[in-house]
């Protein structure tokens, strides 16, 4: 999951809970004129999707993600696009459909495949330390030996443009500015336009900063990023007299191929395509167990259980569609991979996705549970919301209300393998229990866990492995895909009219 990339996706203070004993969800009243009354599905719709929800198993789920745990084991510890890894976790998920009777494609695509050799960060003076930080994806390398050179804030802390930078000596010198307002790309250009030879981009909110710049640029300047902590340390350093940083950043970075796999369903009706898809790449850091194996499995089990399900609700109305993306890591290039070569080549065929459904991270070990607030209700989009979205979301929060699950809201900021499908006008919502954000007391009260920590304190680490993975978060999420994409198969009429 590419959370910073997503800016405020995992910024989840709770505006709002879901009561446990009702189908109620009290909204951001600065948001919703009032609390809005979640309508519980017929007792009928539920049915209709028990058997399946029966047949997707928590243990079935979890021995996917052991095959995954394997496979990161014997390919130098991940699972990233364009390594062994990536492609025996593609071989497991394929051998696993073909014997569920799917014809299963390989979309490939070409993408930059980069890895970090060397790197540090750290104060040389006033007094020397170092810095725990996170090169951008996508950043230039450093000269050999490093930038040595002293830091320098701009005029408006999240250094957006050259209005930011005006009357600010930042030639020579590694500038030193906030998250949040632009992208960090736009941070990294902005900071070379006005002179400075790097760039350290630090956090909004609590937690580690794992960003991209989006694709390889020369306007962009060797770009990492910090803490929120770290950033206001050396922040207020700068303020008291001069500080002097060495960044080092040595790497490989050559042109590679990877794939998406696309599965679906024999019966249904392929003008009315239901999509369901969850990134299958981990970072090269670790397996990705929980981001996004949890995702991937719980999707193959559901597409698994779908096809040994002769008989429900009759013939399925719509033709459901599976997804496992690749390069997501590296800037939802999979999807956007995807939904851009259907653009060109058959755009018909894009307008028959009737709705997207999106699964990354699903079983966080301090988790939540997290549905994209299409109606924004909590959170105001800062991207446009497709019509048939609102629907879409709530076929997950009617179930959850229907069997008293508790949730909350998670924006809808499409970043995530979503953004191709909501940018070319596809409804989406999906599932998301966490990453890097901090968890509430208001959490711990819906959901346990601990407040004051992380959702994921292992995400994008070596340590988010088979052991990171909270198993009731994963088994109350597999069953909410399956009754959602049961749902949908059967009907979006509520999405689209159909």
């Amino acid at each position: 999951m590419r959370t910073s990339r997503r800016n405020a996706l995992v910024a989840l203070a709770v505006t709002g809970l879901v009561s446990s004993g009702s189908a109620v969800a009290v909204a951001n009243p600065s948001v919703a004129q009032a609390p809005g009354v979640v309508a519980a599905p017929p007792a009928k719709d539920l049915k209709a999707t028990e058997k399946l929800r029966k047949a997707v198993t928590a243990d079935a789920v979890m021995s996917h993600l052991r095959r995954f745990q394997a496979i990161a084991d014997a390919n130098d510890g991940n699972r990233g696009a364009g390594t062994s890894g990536y492609e025996a976790s593609g071989k497991y998920v394929e051998g696993v459909l073909a014997k569920a009777g799917y014809t299963t494609k390989r979309q490939h695509f070409d993408f930059f495949y980069e890895k970090v050799t060397a790197t540090s960060l750290g104060v040389v003076s006033p007094q020397a330390r170092a810095i725990e930080h996170n090169p951008m994806s996508y950043s230039p390398a450093t000269p050999a030996g490093g930038i040595t050179a002293a830091l320098v804030a701009p005029k408006v802390a999240t250094g957006c443009d050259a209005a930011a930078w005006e009357g600010v000596a930042a030639t020579g010198k590694i500038a030193l500015v906030a998250r949040g307002t632009c992208s960090f790309s736009v941070k990294s250009q902005a900071a070379k336009a006005a002179g400075a030879s790097a760039a350290i981009i630090y956090n909004n909110a609590d937690g580690a900063l794992n960003g991209t710049l989006g694709e390889l640029s020369d306007a962009n300047v060797p770009t990492t990023g910090v803490t929120q902590a770290e950033g206001q340390a050396l922040l207020a350093q700068v303020g008291s007299g001069p500080v002097t940083v060495k960044f080092v950043l040595d790497k490989i970075v050559e042109k590679r191929k990877t794939f998406n796999i696309i599965a679906e369903s024999k019966r249904g009706n392929p003008d009315n395509v239901v999509m369901a898809g969850a990134h299958l790449d981990s970072v090269d850091d670790g397996p990705g167990i929980n981001d996004n194996g949890s995702g991937s499995a719980a999707i193959l089990e559901v597409a698994v259980q779908l096809a040994k399900q002769k008989n429900i609700q009759g013939k399925p109305a719509n033709k459901v569609r599976f997804a496992w993306w690749g390069a997501e890591e590296l800037g939802l290039l999979g999807s956007q991979h995807y939904v851009n070569d259907l653009k060109t080549k058959n755009p018909a065929a894009l307008k028959k996705i009737a709705t997207y459904l999106n699964f990354d991270m699903v079983g966080s070990p301090n988790h939540i549970i997290g549905v994209y607030d299409a109606d924004q209700s909590t959170y105001k989009a800062p991207v446009a919301v497709p019509a048939g979205s609102t629907a879409t979301e709530d076929v997950f929060t009617d179930y959850f209300g229907a069997t008293k699950q508790p949730w909350v809201d998670t924006e809808f900021s499409g970043r995530s393998d979503y953004q191709a499908f909501i940018t070319n006008g596809i409804p989406a919502s999906g599932l998301f229990t966490g990453a890097d954000g901090t968890k509430t007391a208001k959490e711990v009260q819906l959901f346990g866990g601990t407040a004051g920590i992380t959702y994921d304190p292992n995400y994008h680490t070596p340590k988010d492995d088979i052991k990171n993975i909270n198993v009731k978060a994963l088994d109350i999420n597999s069953d909410a895909i399956a009754h959602a994409v049961l749902s949908l198969a059967t009907s979006t009429r509520a999405v689209n009219g159909r």
